[in-house]
């Protein structure tokens, strides 16, 4: 049995622009779904959706039998946390509110089997290792993690050259709504200086040659970060389409004074 490879590292390696989105509710239907809709990745929010551990793990495991590539964002770089979801088989990881490259440093130790980190073993527990059947794992897991830190505050844009800099960075995903705020411009991630900052931080990305990418719902700013070097790009959220298309189907049947518009009968 083989370790399976990224498909995540596979993808970006194509050069072309990977379009994925986001999953912040943990149920494991939603996930197959989104997974068969052909969507190039899918990122599992552990850090503002609702999930746990065992969720991450029945969402992976929803999405296997596809073609797309999973990322999951944690909570927090709590090096605990990260050995966990490791364990679980995730390969590729993006860490939220990354500021520094001492901090960049320590998560790439943290995620790596020694010598190259300090990840702990337990690989018999692993689903990741296929409870020690995969031969080697401890030897090749390091090859197939792809580590995407989050920088998304001005201090986090000031230090990205150097965060950029540290050895296992392979890129970095800017969050244009805490950059919003943390620039002043909070609720307002489409503002004149953030998208410059923006696209001056994809520049800087692409020329220390790591992956590029960000959370765009806006498709005319999509069209232009993608110009500007973003090679993977989330454009949808779960929560969103759920809600915006409730809302549409409701205003169709509904008056805007309240009253329920008269419809015919389903037949159902």
């Amino acid at each position: 049995m083989k370790l399976e490879k990224n498909k995540f590292s596979a993808a970006l390696a194509t050069n072309t622009t990977q379009y994925g989105f986001w999953l912040s509710l943990p149920d494991n239907s939603i996930a197959e779904m989104a997974a068969a809709t052909g969507f190039d990745w899918l990122l599992i929010d552990h850090e503002h959706g609702l999930f746990e551990l065992r969720d991450i793990a029945t969402h992976l495991q929803a999405m296997a039998p596809y073609g797309v590539a999973p990322i999951v964002r944690p909570a927090s770089d709590d090096p605990v946390l990260l050995k966990k979801m490791l364990d679980i088989g995730v390969q590729s990881l993006l860490i939220p509110m990354v500021d520094t490259a001492e901090q960049a440093a320590a998560i790439v130790s943290a995620v790596r089997y020694p010598p190259g980190g300090t990840r702990g073993l337990g690989t018999s527990m692993a689903r990741a290792a296929k409870w020690n059947m995969v031969p080697g794992y401890v030897q090749v897991a390091n090859d197939e993690l792809c580590l995407i830190v989050q920088v998304e505050t001005a201090t986090a844009m000031e230090n990205l050259d150097a965060i950029l800099a540290v050895e296992g960075v392979d890129g970095a995903f800017i969050g244009p709504s805490d950059l919003s705020a943390s620039m002043g411009h909070i609720g307002d991630a489409g503002h004149p200086e953030v998208v410059a900052a923006i696209s001056s931080g994809l520049e800087s990305i692409c020329a220390a040659g790591k992956h590029a990418g960000l959370l765009c719902l806006d498709p005319d700013l999509v069209q232009t970060y993608v110009a500007g070097g973003a090679n993977f790009v989330g454009v949808g959220v779960d929560t969103l389409v759920l809600t915006q298309g409730m809302r549409a189907i409701k205003d169709r049947f509904k008056k805007s004074n309240g009253s329920a518009a008269t419809v015919p009968h389903a037949g159902y």
